[in-house]
């Protein structure tokens, strides 16, 4: 008997996610050897009048395809997958992989080339931004390894995670959105880190799991000249299958013009893969109740209750600075007490202190109020 908890998943993502409407193509890509929720999502689909289709993906094979690529094979795959992307109506993506650094020895050069030439034109520009979409992980033994968790506690942990009342929480992000909106000068503080920029007339998005699974984030953008300062960054983050940590960035009129971390050498050959790999296209702030700790998986990271991230690399349409990139890269800063504190100003005014909201509008986004 399936457990009800999946069950209950595939409907929100189905119903409430990607609210699949009769008629409409609906591509569902499985990463990893799950199956009990992918089927389960495909009759959800089906229970709506939606069209399913499955494209079931295995690391360890895209390694290989990519280690022996060539400019001609990759142009052809992006082209070929593309053309499908335009005809789906919704997305809805399983990533369920079994190592998180299965990629990790692929070449820089053939990395580039599938970011470019592949994830560039089919997820970062067409379906992101032409489909109804959504990502989520899906609990394995890995997963729960990463977060310090076992197997049964770490599943225990992700259904409450992602099968919250994310409808409640969208509501609760209100507030915060009209204020991104209204906003021109944010100055992000805490240890090694002091930040500012202007996000003037950039908008902002509410995410509360229409787009990732689990969710809890608002996103804008800065201007993208106008970041200066350093951030110091507390988590570790995977990067093209490679654990990058204590990254620390330099900002000088919006271009990152130091970087430094645990591999430093390899994290500026990301920043020079194009122009707009050294600014900024997302800034965003994170406050899922469940979500307290990094795990190395930028899904739950980027939502954990107390955090922002700030993104090298291609800014979304709907809240977009102009920048562009081959690479989008979420990197994650905890101000929590526990993670050294900090503080949120936006125009000179303290909205959130050792990642608590503390301005009455928007309290309601506070880890008491969500659960």
């Amino acid at each position: 008997m399936r457990d009800p908890r999946i069950q209950k998943l595939a409907e929100n993502l189905v119903g409430y996610s990607v609210s699949v409407q009769p008629g409409e193509n609906v591509l569902i890509e499985m990463i990893g050897p799950e199956r009990d929720l992918l089927k389960a999502v495909i009759e959800e689909v089906h229970k709506r009048g939606g069209n399913p289709f499955v494209e079931l993906t295995d690391r360890s094979v895209q390694r290989t395809m990519l280690m022996n690529a060539t400019e001609e094979m990759v142009r052809t795959w992006g082209e070929l997958d593309l053309e499908r992307m335009k005809k789906m109506d919704c997305y809805i993506g399983i990533r369920a992989g079994e190592n998180v650094n299965d990629l990790s020895d692929v070449p820089d050069d053939k990395m580039r080339l599938y970011n470019t030439l592949y994830n560039h034109p089919v997820h970062s520009g067409q379906r992101v931004n032409h489909t109804k979409w959504v990502v989520l992980r899906y609990p394995n033994a890995s997963m729960a390894q990463l977060s310090n968790k076992s197997t049964e506690a770490f599943e225990d942990f992700y259904f409450d995670v992602c099968n919250l009342d994310y409808a409640k929480m969208d509501k609760a992000q209100d507030p915060l959105a009209e204020l991104m909106r209204k906003t021109d000068k944010v100055r992000i503080v805490g240890p090694g880190t002091d930040l500012s920029f202007s996000i003037k007339d950039i908008g902002a998005t509410k995410c509360a799991g229409e787009k990732n699974i689990p969710d809890g984030e608002v996103y804008s953008a800065p201007v993208r000249d106008s970041v200066n300062g350093t951030i110091s960054y507390n988590t570790s983050t995977v990067y093209q299958g490679i654990t990058f940590e204590n990254i620390k960035f330099t900002f000088k009129d919006g271009k990152i013009v130091e970087a430094t971390s645990n591999d430093t050498e390899r994290l500026n050959q990301i920043l020079d893969a194009d122009e707009g790999a050294r600014y900024i296209g997302e800034f965003a702030i994170g406050f899922n109740p469940y979500i307290l700790h990094p795990m190395k998986d930028i899904l739950f990271d980027e939502k954990i209750a107390g955090s922002i991230h700030f993104t090298p690399g291609q800014a979304y349409e709907d809240c977009d600075n102009g920048n562009r990139s081959s690479i989008h890269w979420d990197i994650v800063l905890i101000q929590r007490p526990d993670y050294g504190g900090g503080e949120i100003y936006f125009d000179d005014v303290l909205i959130r202190k050792d990642g608590i909201f503390v301005i009455d509008e928007l309290k309601g986004l506070n880890p008491d109020q969500l659960v």
